[in-house]
């Protein structure tokens, strides 16, 4: 899940109860209510819409909004997922304000967000796992992308929610196989039932409301750190929300006795966690570098950025820490 940064243009709407909705329907009818009546983040989105439309619409021209708004808007208020496609990409929304997951329609097995590229930032530190979970499927850029990319590695993904489930054929989620799993259960419930060792646990669960509690709790941290084998990395995306993100930080750090490392994401106001069960987040500045150039031969994920922010949150840390305490008087 990211925040939006930029409002999506011409688009069709799918969910499992309404036909598509198109962008030209915005432009057809009349309503009793001004664009500028309108909440702010809604009359940008509209705005956005009448700019795109072809041949350009000017608001001053289109002074009331169309009479599929209130569908759109029902869509979503209802709590189900859908889908918005503006024929060049696909994206998974739960509500109009933030995005779940990107598909690039001529790419589709491309990690579109940048928040999923930065995750994939765990093959710096383990370079080849043979087991992977997953909490929350999404739209499924980063199950389709390891079981493309990584042949070696067994997949188990964890989606509590049936209704995303039945959208994965739209986002062409491979089956399972004998290499991908999808379940539908609770990731959090998994993580502490679950008597197997992983070498990778990937937390990238939301709800409509953001990331549910059972997620970010210090029990299923502490659980997580139980689940991995020695060596493993979990890797969380968080949405930075200034006190409250830092709250989750610091718990993993607990859990994890701070073997972690945050770095924000370059396209959205998230952060993604590393954090590891063992000194894998030791490996040397010039290992990480070598691994990158092998890394670029065998995938099409762009990681340069992420090391990057990975090598300057480490120098920035290395600061931090010899920092001199500042004395206070008695």
């Amino acid at each position: 899940m990211i925040k939006y940064k930029k409002y999506p243009s011409e688009a069709s709407i799918y969910s499992s109860k309404r036909a598509d909705i198109t962008a030209n329907n915005f432009l057809l009818g009349k309503s009793t209510r001004s664009l500028r009546l309108l909440p702010k983040r809604v009359r940008f989105y509209l705005q956005a819409l009448l700019e795109d439309a072809d041949p350009p619409v000017s608001e001053e021209f289109i002074p009331m909004v169309v009479d599929r708004f209130d569908d759109l808007m029902s869509t979503s208020a209802d709590g189900k997922p859908f889908i918005y496609s503006n024929g060049q990409s696909a994206y998974l929304h739960f509500n109009m304000l933030s995005v779940h997951s990107e598909m690039d329609m001529q790419a589709p097995f491309r990690l579109a967000l940048g928040y999923t590229q930065t995750m994939m930032g765990f093959l710096f530190f383990h370079q080849d796992p043979v087991s992977i979970a997953m909490i929350g499927l999404g739209g499924g850029s980063l199950p389709k992308y390891c079981h493309q990319h990584l042949p070696n590695s067994l997949i188990t993904v964890l989606e509590n929610n049936s209704d995303v489930i039945a959208l994965r054929d739209h986002f062409l989620i491979p089956q399972d196989d004998d290499r991908l799993s999808v379940q539908c259960v609770d990731g959090a419930d998994f993580v502490k039932r679950h008597k197997e060792k992983y070498d990778v646990l990937i937390v990238d669960g939301f709800d409509r409301v953001g990331q549910p509690a059972q997620l970010c709790s210090q029990d299923f941290y502490d659980n997580a750190y139980q689940m991995l084998d020695d060596g493993g990395i979990m890797v969380v995306n968080l949405i930075d929300i200034g006190y409250v993100g830092q709250v989750y930080v610091d718990r993993i750090r607990r859990s994890f006795d701070n073997a972690v490392i945050v770095i924000p994401v370059f396209d959205s106001m998230n952060q993604v966690v590393f954090a590891c069960k063992g000194t894998a987040l030791q490996t040397s500045n010039k290992t990480l570098i070598r691994r990158l150039k092998e890394i670029v031969g065998g995938h099409t994920v762009d990681l340069c950025q992420v090391l990057q922010s990975i090598l300057q949150q480490r120098q920035l840390e290395s600061v931090m820490h010899q920092r001199p305490m500042r004395k206070t008087a008695c």
